[in-house]
């Protein structure tokens, strides 16, 4: 029996609707079957969560923001008692900023250097630093009401329930997910994902007053040094490592790891006034390889990882539960879509 983009069975034949545009594969097409619900500590909260599969979407003209802000609109939703939904989505080129890192004193050369490589930039609402973005990676979203025990209330609590998914994921290569700060690698956090120490994930969070978003980057396919390599890049040039008008100091990390203290002019991309350290970290690039790299997952890594994340919530689905979710379900619209992303780049300046 086939199944819409968001996991509800369809009995119907499908006729091209907003809903039809994400279609996936029927659930038996699956590749792992996992042992029952029991698999995650969080099967509870997917009983009826919706799958929204946009792997297939991104276009080199889309904005880089477009899918940030389509978890924005759902997040909000899901707070006002939408249904919880995973989406997983990938961008050709783009790079995305954190926040601290747009203040950086030279981060319009940096820009200006990504641009000539054909390189969307923006800066997210979510935690973390920059990451680059093609169609070796996978973004997954986890859009979930915040449960109100003491528990939930922690802000690791969520960071945890992507670690679980992605972990039970890559269950099948043998490979052991192991969570804690890289150092040297690029959105350096103690939620880092690793295998063999070297770095493949980065977790980031984004809370509303009753719903939050935890938003992973997947290295899945290439070379993970090469992104890194990208990234140290794009400090050396927004900090204007070397220049007469910088000044650079290491200091350690929140786990060791070294961040550049960085202060200089604030006339690019920063704000009037007196100058403000701005820190970034040290980028080396072989601290991160992706899947295809570390694992057995395979050449064709990006669909693999994201059809076995899309089988452990299938796993824990609840046919009736879905159906509800569906049914409760209001996708925004194009014009809701449009403002919001315009009001995260203006938020941003980006």
């Amino acid at each position: 029996m086939a199944m819409d983009a968001w996991g509800q069975k369809d009995t119907q034949p499908r006729t091209r609707s907003d809903r039809d545009a994400w279609i996936e594969e029927t659930a038996a097409e699956s590749e792992e079957t996992f042992d029952g619900a029991s698999i995650s500590a969080f099967a509870d909260d997917y009983r009826g969560m919706l799958i929204l599969d946009r792997m297939n979407e991104g276009q080199p003209d889309t904005d880089p923001l477009h899918s940030f802000a389509l978890d924005e609109l759902l997040c909000r939703q899901v707070g006002e008692g939408g249904p919880p939904i995973i989406h997983l989505w990938r961008h050709p080129g783009a790079f995305i900023l954190g926040q601290r890192d747009n203040r950086l004193p030279h981060v319009e050369t940096a820009l200006q250097q990504l641009a000539v490589r054909h390189y969307h930039t923006a800066v997210r609402n979510s935690g973390g630093a920059a990451v680059p973005l093609d169609r070796g990676v996978v973004n997954v979203s986890l859009i979930v009401p915040i449960d109100g025990s003491a528990s939930g209330m922690r802000f690791n609590h969520d960071f945890e329930r992507m670690y679980e998914l992605i972990s039970l994921a890559l269950s099948f290569t043998g490979s052991r997910v192991d969570k804690g700060e890289i150092a040297g690698a690029y959105c350096p956090g103690d939620y880092d994902l690793s295998i063999d120490g070297r770095k493949f994930c980065g977790i980031a969070q984004r809370r509303q007053a009753k719903a939050l978003i935890v938003q992973a980057f997947v290295v899945a396919e290439g070379s993970g040094s090469e992104r890194a390599a990208l990234v140290r890049a794009f400090y050396d040039a927004a900090a204007g490592t070397g220049a007469s008008s910088t000044e650079a100091s290491v200091g350690a990390g929140g786990n060791g790891s070294s961040n550049v203290s960085v202060t200089g002019s604030p006339t690019e991309g920063g704000t009037e006034g007196a100058a403000a350290a701005v820190s970034h970290p040290i980028v080396v690039p072989d601290s991160t390889a992706s899947l295809e790299e570390l694992t057995t997952i395979g050449a064709d890594a990006t669909r693999t990882f994201a059809e076995r994340v899309k089988a452990v919530i299938r796993t824990c689905q609840q046919p009736d539960a879905v159906a509800d979710s569906a049914a409760r379900l209001k996708l925004p619209l194009t014009d809701e879509l449009e403002a919001m992303i315009a009001s995260l780049h203006a938020r941003y300046k980006r």
